[in-house]
């Protein structure tokens, strides 16, 4: 699965369009400073979900912060649950 990102100044995302599926799942955040984003939400189509994509965007969102030195505050629901599903993830907080 391809996950790309885009990201301005004040706000970022990472997507993924799945062929077939009805449309684009994002994992949206915030920038609170150069050390610091704000997981705010995480939207993935009916017929993906259970299918492992929002976990796969919450897991690139974590490579990233690892490589980049930055900690996240997770703010969307479906983040913070990642983070308790998954404490191997949790040096980024």
């Amino acid at each position: 699965m391809k996950i790309d990102l885009e990201k301005s100044v004040t706000k970022g995302r990472y997507f993924t369009l799945i062929e077939g599926a009805s449309g684009e799942s994002e994992l949206t955040f915030s920038i609170a400073s150069e050390h610091m984003i704000i997981a705010d939400h995480t939207d993935v189509p009916e017929d993906l979900k259970g299918q492992g994509v929002g976990k796969a965007l919450f897991l690139r969102m974590v490579e990233d912060a690892r490589k980049d030195g930055v900690k996240i505050v997770p703010l969307c629901p479906f983040v913070k649950s990642q983070f308790g599903k998954f404490p191997e993830t949790r040096d980024v907080l």
